[in-house]
């Protein structure tokens, strides 16, 4: 203490004062600016300029500096009773997101931005919500946060604000409107649970008259299908049935061609003889007797005649010929 004193009284005590005023002033006056703030500069008074960001100074004594945050805040507005077109009173507590874009005017034109802003949105929002009804209120809050938006913004430009966004967190009605409104609900809920009821009922009996319908289609095609396959099998089978018989008439043809006069009056006998062998009484009327005769006959042959003649003879002495069958190839006779 001694020591300073001592400094003090000799002649470098001035300087040494002089330069510890000059440093603190030199240090007062710098001013390190963030990039997201601004300072409002007034020298004597008078609006100088808005400096920032980074290293800048205020000349101490003759400029003061104010500063303005530039982020984006927000107001939290506290219920604010209003009262609708259709005379509701309503509580309403809503969020108002701005920045300042002009420090200066931010400054220089209001005394508290916020403040101000604050009681302004309150102002608004009554105007607004005065112009439109309870149920609009209720169902249109995305529109009212636009016109809020859009009234608040232009109503704080002259600040040196901007509305970035207005959101209605809650409107609470009064307890009467919110019986009646939980009447209405029960009401409308029930509607339509009745609706949605005869809906399915409808859509239900609409499935169960198709479903009846694609099964009467299937059992008719079905029918249709088993029909179809039967004439079909029954026409193959009765073509199949006449190859069968053309092919037993050509065969019997084939045969039949074969066999001469002789075969067939022997197999006549044949069976003349297979019906004779039965106990019950028969008459047998051959159809074409003649004709038998006749084949009969040319079996016979020539010696019938000829022992004929021997027992018989004429005057000639010529075998008596009996007459052939004009289709049968004539036998010659001695003495033709």
């Amino acid at each position: 203490m001694e020591n300073f004193e001592a400094i003090l009284s000799s002649s470098a005590g001035p300087i040494l004062v002089v330069g510890l005023v000059l440093f603190f002033f030199i240090i007062s006056a710098i001013r390190i600016i963030q990039d997201y703030e601004r300072i409002v500069v007034l020298r004597l008074g008078t609006f100088q300029n808005t400096r920032g960001p980074g290293f800048t100074y205020v000349i101490p004594f003759l400029e003061k500096s104010i500063k303005v945050d530039l982020r984006e805040k927000f107001l939290d507005i506290p219920a604010q009773t209003a009262i609708t077109k259709d005379n509701a009173s309503i509580l309403i507590d809503f969020l108002v997101y701005y920045r300042i874009t002009e420090p200066m005017l931010s400054v220089l034109k209001v005394e508290d931005v916020e403040r101000a802003s604050a009681n302004i949105a309150t102002t608004t929002l009554r105007a607004v919500i005065g112009d439109i009804d309870l149920d609009g209120v209720l169902s249109k809050r995305e529109q009212i946060n636009d016109i809020l938006r859009v009234k608040l913004d232009e109503a704080t430009e002259r600040w040196g604000l901007k509305v970035t966004a207005v959101e209605i967190r809650e409107i609470e009605p009064p307890r009467d409107i919110l019986d009646a409104m939980n009447r209405q609900m029960s009401a409308e809920r029930e509607r339509r649970a009745e609706v949605t009821r005869a809906q399915g009922e409808r859509e239900a009996a609409i499935a169960v008259a198709e479903g009846q319908k694609q099964s009467e289609i299937l059992k008719a095609e079905g029918a249709r299908q088993a029909a179809i396959l039967e004439a079909q099998g029954q026409r193959e089978a009765q073509l199949l049935k006449a190859e069968g018989y053309a092919k037993s008439l050509e065969e019997i043809h084939k045969t039949a061609s074969t066999l001469d006069e002789k075969t067939m009056a022997l197999q006549y006998m044949e069976m003349l003889e297979e019906i004779g062998k039965s106990n019950s009484s028969k008459w047998i009327i051959p159809m074409e007797i003649t004709s038998f005769v006749q084949n009969f006959a040319g079996i016979a042959g020539l010696g019938v005649g000829a022992a004929a003649a021997k027992q018989n003879g004429n005057s000639n002495g010529h075998p008596i010929v009996i007459p052939e069958d004009p289709q049968q190839p004539r036998t010659p006779v001695s003495g033709d």
